[in-house]
């Protein structure tokens, strides 16, 4: 999810992405909303996820049914879009492509690949269309990484897959870049404790899926642990004063509150864009 198109009320401004799909006729929009196909996915490539914006272009990942390990030692495609939906350039990557971010003060496309386990980053130079490799220096969780986010002058990514339960290993680390290594730090660990928004009491966490992150506009980090039903909000990250905030999500179905399961979070920031979201199931990215 990218951009907004149409003024949006102040109950709108958080968008939240369930993790299931329907046909793309069944797919509504709200008028004055409106819903269109922007791009669907080129021969040989299926399953599109993250999707990324720079420069007047659309990178899209698609995960092609590959192993989240990266055991089967094949490699996916990010697919470089015009803004017409037409296809610019084709990057392979290593492994299961998912994540994928821009730096905002450098306009360079990070790629992360391997959420379940093995993790590498790919960082893509749009201008010259180079590529360069990165590896992990470790994943002290078990598992491997899903998403980033850049506040500031620094890199959050969170740390999924952990490998035991209860998790007391990092679910969101800190990372710089030496050499050809991606050096990461634990900045919140799975079983942190966390102020209940509904109830305002401390709670001990136990992030079994830590997902995607965005930042909200108050520069704060918003962890989806998507299995848990839950987002994670860390002001301050890293620092003495960091806080954390839980919010368990759910919806009111007739049966009564049900918990739901959110893939994405994004917040309107404008009253002018549009939104780009993923179809996995249909190979198509909707407008």
């Amino acid at each position: 999810m990218i951009r907004l198109s149409t003024p949006l009320s102040a109950l709108a401004t958080l968008m939240l992405s369930a993790t299931f799909a329907v046909p793309v006729f069944a797919q509504k929009a709200t008028p004055p909303y409106k819903l269109s196909v922007f791009a669907t996915a080129p021969k040989g490539s299926s399953a599109p996820d993250s999707i990324a914006v720079v420069d007047g272009d659309v990178f899209v990942g698609y995960g092609d049914g590959h192993d989240p390990a990266g055991a089967d030692g094949l490699n996916s495609e990010v697919v470089e879009y015009r803004m017409d939906g037409t296809i610019e350039r084709t990057y392979s990557v290593p492994g299961h492509s998912d994540g994928l971010k821009v730096d905002p003060a450098t306009h360079l496309v990070w790629a992360l690949q391997n959420e379940d386990a093995s993790a590498n980053l790919v960082i893509i130079n749009p201008k010259t269309h180079t590529q360069k490799h990165y590896t992990f220096s470790s994943a002290a969780h078990g598992g491997g990484y899903d998403d980033i986010v850049f506040r500031g002058c620094r890199v959050y990514i969170s740390a999924s897959n952990p490998a035991n339960n209860p998790n007391a290993g990092p679910a969101i680390v800190s990372a710089t870049l030496e050499g050809n290594t991606v050096e990461v730090k634990p900045v919140l660990l799975g079983n942190a404790n966390a102020i209940d928004i509904p109830t305002d009491n401390t709670v001990q966490l136990n992030l079994q899926d830590p997902d995607s992150m965005t930042l909200d506009p108050e520069g704060n980090i918003v962890l989806d642990s998507q299995a848990d039903q839950e987002l994670i909000i860390v002001s301050n990250p890293g620092s003495s004063a960091q806080r954390v905030l839980h919010l368990p999500l759910s919806y009111v179905a007739p049966t009564g509150v049900t918990p739901v399961e959110v893939d994405d979070t994004v917040f309107a920031t404008s009253s002018e864009g549009f939104i780009l979201f993923a179809d996995k199931k249909l190979n198509t990215v909707l407008l």
